[in-house]
């Protein structure tokens, strides 16, 4: 009996000193942010420099620029049907852009026969390059354009 008396007695004494430590911890670190965020404003107020008033001033300009205005073009109107149309799919050259047309260049061949798909990959190295003789082909040859631009 005596033994379980003392057992129990120092299960007790260990549930309280785990308490106090995490006591103490918690009050560690509250003590510790409260120190990092009184001295935060200190490293983050600008420092004024006193320059006397008759020194020349500067002009900043603002780096965002002045965006040219837009003209707005009307869209090309809809087709009423896409039979015995020809359709050009245009690749920009963007990963995985193949991929896609030519998963939907396989679903106009299984679904609408009657269409007619023209795969192209635009010329000009790069997506922001001009490919004109395409843009000729496609204004000459095709009654609708899908163009694969990536995201």
């Amino acid at each position: 009996m005596f033994i379980k008396k003392l057992i129990l007695i120092n299960n007790y004494n260990d549930r309280e000193d785990r308490k106090m430590k995490r006591q103490v911890s918690i009050s560690l670190i509250a003590l510790l942010f409260l120190g990092l965020f009184s001295v935060y404003p200190s490293f983050i107020t600008p420092v004024q420099a006193q320059v006397p008033s008759s020194e020349k001033k500067i002009t900043v300009l603002s780096p965002r620029g002045q965006p040219p205005a837009i003209q707005l073009k009307q869209m090309a109107p809809r087709l009423d049907s896409l039979k015995g149309k020809t359709i050009y799919l245009v690749n920009d050259g963007y990963l995985g852009t193949d991929i896609l047309l030519g998963e939907m260049q396989a679903w106009f061949k299984a679904n609408m026969p009657e269409v007619t798909t023209i795969y192209k990959v635009k010329g000009g190295g790069g997506f922001t390059a001009e490919d004109p003789a395409l843009w000729e082909e496609i204004k000459e040859k095709a009654d609708a354009v899908i163009m694969g631009m990536g995201h």
